[in-house]
């Protein structure tokens, strides 16, 4: 059985956090072989935490999570918890099957996560039926406080997510689709202090109409290889600086997103290969992406390269800001 104990005291720890900042999906870097190299990820963890964000979601979609075997997503979380040392919470990914969930789910209490975030069921959509029995297995299980992640073949009608609200230890959703009727209605069909983040693929470009409707917390891709430009674009949001978002979103996030969507995979190894392009500014060299993912084209590379020094331009206008 979970432990519900612990929920609420985490639920409003990562309220907190959402509320103060963005929300950091850190890489897993890799050797040239393919192994994990666990001093490269406190390294870029290191890093992720000097911007502070409002918690770490380790082993996930960034993360590639798709690609780690149970052994070594146990030590990429039990080095998470270490490195963090309490500062955030931090949420593990688990997903596939119930079966392998759990046993993933289980690894991450072992390892001393804080969370779970329930990523979506592996290749079949199921039942709106299947997906509450689905989470209530995990979630029984898993013995953590749980997230729940819609997204692909795991979307949710308000009447699903308001049983999925009842289940003791599931606190909050994750949204990765950017329907906002769909998101307006859910969030209306569950207890005020049930948690939402908009965790679309570049969640920054939807952050505005989000808030409309009453979830400003929001996850960040472009946080994992520079934060700088996530933070600044979150404190301008956050203060009304439209001329600092705006900038943002034409020079920066509105022409990433063109690029990360002109190749498969790029939400991940398009980031990836940015960050490494940093590795002397980060302290790690992240390392490659796993097999099915590959690198991106050369001239897509150079051309992130030259985004990000556009973007980290723009960005130091808050630290400028920050410092007077």
């Amino acid at each position: 059985m979970s432990d519900v104990g612990a929920a609420p005291e985490l639920s409003r720890r990562l309220a907190e956090g959402m509320r103060r900042s963005v929300l950091s999906f850190p890489l897993t870097p890799f050797d040239e072989d393919g192994s994990f190299a666990p001093k490269a990820f406190e390294a870029h963890l290191e890093h992720q935490l000097a911007a502070a964000p409002g918690a770490v979601f380790v082993g996930c979609g960034t993360g590639e999570f798709f690609s780690l075997g149970l052994d070594e997503y146990e030590t990429a979380v039990a080095a998470a918890v270490r490195r963090v040392s309490g500062a955030v919470p931090v949420i593990a990914g688990a997903g596939n099957g119930a079966p392998l969930a759990i046993e993933y789910a289980r690894a991450a209490r072992r390892a001393g996560a804080d969370a779970l975030l329930l990523l979506p069921p592996y290749l079949i959509s199921g039942t709106q039926a299947g997906l509450v029995q689905h989470t209530r297995a995990v979630a029984e299980a898993a013995g953590l406080p749980l997230v729940v992640y819609q997204r692909a073949q795991a979307v949710y009608e308000p009447g699903t997510l308001a049983r999925i609200a009842e289940i003791p230890g599931v606190i909050g959703f994750k949204d990765g689709i950017g329907d906002l009727d769909r998101m307006q209605r859910l969030v209306r069909a569950v207890p005020e202090d049930f948690l939402f983040f908009n965790g679309t693929p570049t969640a920054e470009l939807q952050a505005r109409s989000y808030a409309a409707i009453g979830v400003p917390a929001y996850s960040s891709a472009v946080h994992a290889f520079a934060p700088e430009i996530a933070r600044a674009f979150f404190h301008a949001l956050a203060e009304g600086d439209t001329g600092l978002t705006d900038a943002l979103l034409d020079d920066f996030f509105i022409p990433w997103v063109q690029l990360r969507d002109r190749g498969p995979g790029y939400s991940v190894s398009l980031v990836k290969e940015v960050a490494r392009t940093r590795s002397a500014v980060i302290g790690a060299d992240v390392g490659p992406v796993r097999a099915p993912l590959s690198a991106p084209e050369p001239a897509h590379l150079e051309e992130a390269e030259r985004l990000l020094q556009t973007g980290l331009e723009l960005a130091d206008r808050t630290t400028a800001k920050e410092s007077r």
